[in-house]
């Protein structure tokens, strides 16, 4: 293999997938694990609610950037996640690191964005899920930085309506005061508590062409997350605030998010 193709498969989302990463992920797994249990002693419940075979969808409240490390741990099964695909494209021995340790633990690379890029991230995960993988997701898009839980977009429920995967809510308690946002390193003076509830079908509400299925199989996904975790409930979308005025006009106006 030539150097440039070396390169060009380091940042290959597709050579870090779980066919290829299976072994890296599983040692990682084994250590991890045990070595996060002795260190946060996390309370975890539920364990049974996760189905052992086949596709299902963990859709969790996000609270720190640990959540993605805290679910896996807690899973009785392999469970994977998209991770910013600049955790994976570093240089030198930092840039090394940082690719290994996220394959370990379950991460894909995927670019982040809107439009097209969104597409190709639901695209990914439906190919997860098709392989009978299990995959965490956040329904609120993006992390809290105040606590309280956001409203969810539909991307989930258009991913569980599509694959007929079940959904398990997953609650996450204190993960944001072993890491809040802005910390370099976890504190090892608190502990996390993980909750995963009943796996939801959300198929009853519709096909996933259906914006108001789509919308309703949210709010009930949502509403067991909040039973789970207990956050105050914001009422609205977690989105940055509006730069400009097409942004202010893009918000303002009644659309789905996804």
């Amino acid at each position: 293999m030539s150097s440039e193709q070396s390169a060009e498969s380091e940042h290959d989302p597709e050579s870090h997938s779980p066919r290829h990463a299976g072994f890296r992920y599983a040692v990682g797994r084994m250590i991890a694990r045990p070595l996060a249990r002795v260190i946060y002693r996390p309370r975890i419940e539920g364990r049974e609610n996760v189905p052992q075979h086949g596709a299902v969808i963990l859709a969790s409240n996000h609270l720190s950037f640990i959540d993605s490390m805290a679910i896996p741990i807690a899973a009785p099964r392999p469970v994977h996640f998209l991770a910013k695909s600049s955790y994976f494209e570093g240089t030198g021995l930092k840039g090394a690191l940082s690719r290994e340790f996220f394959t370990s633990v379950g991460a894909i690379p995927v670019r982040r964005g809107a439009g097209q890029a969104a597409l190709d991230a639901l695209d990914q995960q439906r190919r997860l899920l098709d392989d009978g993988l299990a995959v965490a997701l956040y329904p609120e898009g993006t992390r809290s930085t105040d606590g309280r839980l956001y409203r969810g977009r539909t991307g989930v429920a258009f991913l569980a309506l599509q694959t007929g995967a079940p959904v398990v809510p997953v609650g996450l308690i204190g993960t944001d005061r072993v890491m809040p946002v802005g910390a370099r390193m976890p504190s090892l003076r608190e502990r996390v508590t993980v909750r995963f509830g009943a796996p939801i079908d959300v198929s009853r509400h519709g096909a996933a062409a259906s914006g108001k299925a789509r919308r309703l199989a949210t709010d009930e996904i949502m509403s067991a997350i909040h039973g789970l975790s207990g956050q105050e409930l914001a009422g609205v979308y977690n989105e940055p605030p509006a730069q400009g005025p097409i942004d202010k006009i893009k918000q303002a106006l009644p659309h789905e998010r996804r």
